[in-house]
């Protein structure tokens, strides 16, 4: 997939978003790698009404090349990318059930959820909670350094979820999975809930490697 090609699909998939409500006004960023940088949502863009030739164009270290000025949080996809060489798109989203989770007392931050079903283990894998911070702190890209290496979904504090992908695709469908993920924990708190098992995790992971 070219330059051209990829700003299209940041468009597309961004669009798809904001029409299923898992975006809303400017909130939320995406971005794909490229051979010689990366493609970043501009700030106080609209997911459902991306212009890919607005879209930015930084270099490798971050710096805006063309476009329109990138997203206040571009460090969060840049830390994300220098921590998980093999990633090629990161999607951040402010997605409401995620959100909601991401607001609740007493979370385990090594693995916000617990194994409710096989597709959160095969996609979303141990999802790390990092502390609150104000959007576009730097203080906030040093806590998702240090946690991007283990894990390619961490979930912000009273903010929302970043995921890392191997392709801007699989990155969607990721944090799809996450906010879906989220809706369940949020329905079954209360409820006697039936897990799956140490055994039937490894299994899968097993299964589904990566």
């Amino acid at each position: 997939m070219n330059e051209n090609q990829m700003r299209e699909q940041m468009a597309e998939l961004g669009k798809s978003l904001y029409e299923r409500g898992l975006a809303h006004g400017s909130a939320g960023n995406i971005s794909v790698k490229l051979p010689d940088g990366y493609l970043l949502t501009p700030t106080n863009s609209c997911l459902g009404r991306l212009d890919p030739a607005r879209i930015s164009r930084l270099d490798g270290n971050g710096k805006l090349l063309s476009g329109d000025a990138p997203s206040k949080e571009a460090f969060l996809h840049l830390n994300m990318y220098q921590e998980r060489a093999g990633s090629g798109a990161v999607v951040h989203l402010h997605c409401l059930h995620a959100v909601a989770v991401s607001c609740l007392d007493g979370l385990n931050a090594e693995n916000v959820f617990a194994p409710i079903t096989a597709y959160a283990i095969m996609q979303v894998g141990r999802l790390a909670l990092v502390p609150y911070y104000a959007p576009g702190d730097m203080a906030l890209a040093e806590a998702v350094r240090k946690v991007a290496g283990k894990h390619h979904a961490v979930l912000l504090a009273n903010h929302g979820p970043v995921v890392a992908g191997t392709s801007l695709t699989s990155a969607v469908y990721a944090i799809e999975e996450l906010e879906q993920t989220a809706r369940l924990t949020l329905l079954l708190q209360g409820h006697p809930t039936r897990l799956l098992s140490a055994a039937q995790i490894a299994d899968l992971n097993r299964r589904f490697p990566g």
